[in-house]
């Protein structure tokens, strides 16, 4: 029921705040514009509630997708109308396709010039209606309250994604007799556990595999799911596999269970440990992620789906159960009712699989003089500071890595230990969420920007939103950006020159970044050459307050490997 069933009314645009409010949000970012003011300067009047005013709206999104993500409550990103709604799309794709919650309020033209061929109008809810998963517009000021109830409803229900409110600017200015609905109206609704039948199908399965495997997928990476998952594992010590968004479930007493993380290309162990299984366990897996057709081209791999929804089903993803329900419960429920461990005969696989898995870690990593730094030695110094770090002061170190090839390095090989620790962007491979999540990320912390964020991209992503320095260094944050520099757009360039023999439209350069950090009031640094990586990176770490720029001069001359050996179907 609504706070108040009186005839008191109130501003639509304040109700829209104390909507807001009561869903939990802390935070709002946007850009300002005269369609949506109304909302803005009732923003300014609410103690509890801050505008973070971004450079773009895209970033906007971003910093909102990734607060849903890190904390479960729907982000909230405004922007006015015409090009401030246009310029979110990508966000709110984004945020759809990778199952982040997020409500994003857009400003219209009053509504008497809606169909007019005017200033600032267009069709904004036409053109995110496809890339999100809902779209709204108050066409009455006594519907806004149920409107944004309906919003977070939808956002933070599964499959969670970005839900769009469109608000004419004339009913922002208008009173609503209805009002704001209680927070426990905005908590979304729990599950229980699955089915009985598909849970002792289930039981079966397990306990007769030889080589069961659990995949865990991005909607497993929830930390009441992440905790179950374990005290899974702890009974049942059975190998896991994890894809990208995935990272962080596996803690360090069972990392002797991870064989890696999989992705883009079917060449790893874990894609091995899957061809030969008998039992996978693919626990909130989505096929955005991962296609099965890449892990299971010929269909044919015995699949258990364990979900919150029914799975996306196709010729390489036949699940011969699908256990549907709170996976953290189905999980409870399995770990007192059944033993499954992988039979003596694989041990010796298994084995192999993680000799494979490990065996970069012993790689020649002795400093080449004038040389520009190797990923591997990058990955594998930061994961040394910052572990070393972590076990300093208790904590974990919040990592956030751009799309490019600097993710494929840091997704296969950097360890994360605690879910959502280890953020990418793995359904669109949007470039530019680097610098944006990791502000993000920041601000959400208790108390705000009271612990250094680490994020990592390449030159090429890097630009797509580092104009947020400024908000960065404005909002106080704490950050270390790493920036793998090679002037180009490597992950397009090397996989142009395995498909043509030759690269195009990927040249980039002509930027000082140090200079570029010191513009907006960072700390600029530059690592040149190998030798001078590890002084840098403690420096950048530990050395400075406040934001942190690093140029990093990188060697993508082996990143062909990054795709090469994929595994024939025959393994299937």
């Amino acid at each position: 029921m609504s706070i108040s069933s009186s005839a008191q009314a109130m501003n639509v645009s304040i109700l829209l705040v104390e909507s807001l409010h009561a869903a939990g949000v802390k935070y709002v970012f946007g850009i300002p514009g005269a369609k949506i003011d109304g909302v803005f300067n009732a923003l300014l009047d609410h103690p509890e509630i801050k505008l973070i005013v971004c450079r773009h709206e895209q970033n906007a999104g971003f910093m909102a997708a990734a607060v849903g993500r890190l904390t479960g409550t729907p982000g909230v990103c405004i922007a006015t109308s015409g090009p401030g709604a246009s310029n979110l799309c990508t966000a709110l794709a984004t945020a759809t396709t990778e199952g982040d919650p997020v409500v994003a309020l857009i400003g219209e033209v009053p509504r008497k010039m809606s169909q007019k061929h005017t200033h600032q109008s267009m069709r904004a809810l036409d053109m995110l209606e496809p890339i999100t998963k809902k779209t709204i517009a108050i066409h009455v000021e006594d519907q806004s309250a149920e409107v944004m109830l309906e919003a977070f409803r939808s956002a933070n229900f599964y499959p969670k994604g970005a839900v769009v409110v469109s608000v004419p600017q004339d009913v922002a200015s208008l009173d609503s007799k209805i009002l704001p609905f209680q927070p426990e109206a905005f908590r979304s609704p729990l599950f229980g556990p699955g089915n009985s039948e598909q849970m002792e199908g289930l039981k079966r399965m397990l306990e007769s595999a030889k080589l069961p495997v659990l995949l865990l997928g991005m909607r497993a990476s929830a930390p009441k799911v992440v905790y179950a998952i374990r005290r899974f594992l702890h009974a049942c010590p059975i190998p896991v596999v994890e894809t990208f968004q995935a990272a962080g479930a596996v803690p360090r007493d069972l990392v002797h269970l991870f064989y890696g993380r999989i992705g883009l290309f079917r060449n790893q162990p874990g894609d091995r440990l899957l061809a030969r299984s008998d039992c996978i366990l693919a626990v909130g897996y989505d096929p955005f992620e991962y296609d099965a057709s890449n892990w299971n081209p010929l269909g044919k791999l015995p699949v258990v789906h364990v979900d919150y929804q029914t799975c996306s089903y196709d010729f390489h993803y036949q699940p011969r159960l699908e256990l549907l329900g709170s996976i953290a419960e189905n999980f409870e429920l399995l770990n007192r009712t059944v033993t499954a461990n992988p039979a003596e005969s694989t041990q010796g696989y298994l084995k192999d699989l993680m000799d494979e898995f490990t065996a970069w870690k012993s790689t020649e990593s002795a400093a080449r003089k004038g040389k520009p730094v190797q990923p591997l030695h990058f990955v594998r110094k930061l994961q040394e500071l910052l572990d070393a770090r972590d076990e300093k002061d208790g904590g974990d170190t919040q990592v956030v890595t751009d799309v490019g090839t600097v993710y494929i390095y840091m997704m296969r090989h950097f360890y994360a230990y605690e879910p959502r620790m280890l953020l990418s962007s793995n359904g669109q491979q949007t470039l530019g969420v680097g610098l944006p999540w990791a502000i993000a990320a920041n601000l959400v912390q208790d108390p705000p920007c009271s612990r250094r964020v680490v994020s990592v991209s390449g030159d090429g992503g890097f630009m797509f939103s580092s104009q947020e320095l400024a908000t960065a260094v404005q909002q106080g944050c704490k950050i270390t950006h790493f920036i793998w520099n090679d002037s180009a757009y490597n992950m397009v360039q090397f996989q142009e020159e395995m498909k043509y023999g030759r690269s195009s439209g990927v040249a980039l350069g002509g930027i000082d970044f140090v200079k570029y950090a010191e513009a907006f009031g960072a700390k600029g640094l530059k690592v040149r050459e190998e030798g001078e990586m590890e002084a840098v990176m403690r420096e950048a770490l530990s050395g400075h307050e406040g934001v942190v720029v690093v140029d990093v001069a990188i060697d993508y001359q082996q990143a062909q490997e990054l795709a090469g050996h994929v595994i024939p179907e025959e393994w299937s």
